[in-house]
């Protein structure tokens, strides 16, 4: 999407658009291949459960309890021990030879607040400066995602506070401070395009729960657009704006910020099977052929499209995947589901898992990303783990079920 000054008829009306974007990344000639650096400066406790069980309360459920219900100074220690070791500069190094050109890094607004302010410890955000200057060296691109805001946009854990419903949407301060932390993030890196040549003003805004919600997101995406496109002095940005479907249909989006009048906008959607019960009942080649049946609607959509979270996973057994505490659908420990069978040999280490698994792991993972690049590519949750290596790219790789090159296919025709 690079465009130049162009004279265009509407009708009766003709107007000048002047609108011209040099993204860090050719979003439309190269294919997005990444990682999300997931559990790093936004916890969760399925991604590092160690982190809260050492707290040995077992209400600690979420970065917001995290700080809530333990001495404030011995949390800080642990979340600063955390961040010094989860994610360091090898790790860049490695993602940059397992040959791929982005991270996302998801952060709470809580980074940009000061201590005091709620129950979060803030000191995420000189880790972000950090990761950016790994990246720059590499030669990795950075997508900054804001992951959590105010009030909770999902009610999820991974938006740092688990909800029974989320109230992001419902005051209009908890809206306005993620906007300055989008404005924030701007200053921040419209100077640095070749490095971090995107930002996602918001992870999940969860649209399904509330048609309220839905719309407060379609507004916010809009704010968004001018609060990254544009520089509080009015100079035009060649950051990207990557908004996400707020778990619609994308053909809910159709024609949602297109050109012209909009230039510089992706559409991130997540791809997961196991949080249902028909997701986690499914076949093998269940799971497969839903993926590859995918294409046509990736392929056809009208903003660049990356699936910016997915996982060769097909199962919800990842130990607190769905909340500390709370058990799996796929053997039915979690509440109100159907048991499909045991989650042993599913999930833990690699070396629990047997050939035959490894290698379905290997086609779901082909499957995924031949059809993500149908679109304009991926980027897989998550880097690592430290209990689940069915979700780590990381141990992918050094398991084999992930190449170490990722243009390269054992199953080039899995999708038919």
């Amino acid at each position: 999407m690079k465009f130049s000054s162009t004279l265009i008829s509407v009708a009766t009306l003709s107007i000048t658009l002047v609108s011209a974007i040099s993204p860090g990344f050719p979003y439309g000639s190269s294919k997005v291949r990444g990682v999300n650096l997931g559990g790093w400066l936004v916890l969760e406790p399925w991604i590092t459960p160690s982190l809260f069980e050492n707290t040995g309360n077992p209400a600690i459920i979420d970065e917001w309890t995290f700080g809530q219900f333990q001495d404030k100074t011995v949390a800080g220690d642990a979340l600063k021990k955390h961040w010094d070791t989860w994610i360091t500069e090898s790790d860049f190094s490695a993602i940059a030879a397992a040959g791929l050109n982005h991270v996302r890094i998801p952060i709470g607004y809580w980074a940009f607040e000061p201590a005091g302010t709620t129950q979060f410890i803030p000191g995420q955000l000189p880790y972000l400066t950090k990761a950016v200057g790994w990246a720059a060296k590499y030669g990795l691109k950075v997508i900054v995602d804001l992951h959590g805001v105010p009030g909770s946009q999902n009610g999820f854990d991974n938006s740092g506070q688990k909800k029974s419903f989320p109230e992001w949407h419902t005051k209009q301060n908890y809206i306005d401070r993620s906007s300055a932390i989008i404005k924030h993030l701007t200053a921040m890196f419209k100077g640095q395009v070749n490095t971090v040549p995107t930002i996602a003003p918001l992870n999940e805004p969860a649209g399904y729960k509330s048609t309220d919600l839905l719309n407060t997101a379609r507004q916010y995406w809009a704010d968004s657009y001018g609060n990254i496109r544009w520089d509080t002095n009015g100079q035009q940005t060649n950051l990207v704006s990557l908004i996400h479907d707020a778990f619609q249909p994308l053909s809910y989006w159709a024609g949602f910020q297109a050109y012209p009048g909009h230039d510089g906008v992706a559409m991130d959607t997540h791809i997961y099977q196991m949080f249902s019960d028909s997701g986690n009942a499914m076949s093998q080649s269940q799971h497969i052929s839903d993926i590859c049946q995918r294409a046509g609607s990736l392929s056809s959509f009208h903003l660049w499209l990356i699936v910016g979270e997915w996982t060769p996973a097909t199962n919800d057994c990842a130990k607190y995947l769905n909340g500390r505490g709370v058990g799996s659908r796929y053997d039915g420990t979690f509440s109100g589901s159907t048991r499909v069978g045991s989650c042993s040999g599913l999930t833990g280490k690699a070396s629990t898992f047997s050939s035959s698994y490894k290698t379905f792991l290997r086609q779901m993972w082909e499957a995924q990303v031949i059809t993500y690049e149908k679109a304009n590519g991926w980027i897989q949750w998550a880097w690592k783990t430290e209990l689940t290596d069915e979700w780590s790219y990381q141990a992918g790789l050094a398991n084999g079920w992930i190449p170490k090159n990722p243009t390269d296919r054992q199953f080039p025709n899995i999708c038919g």
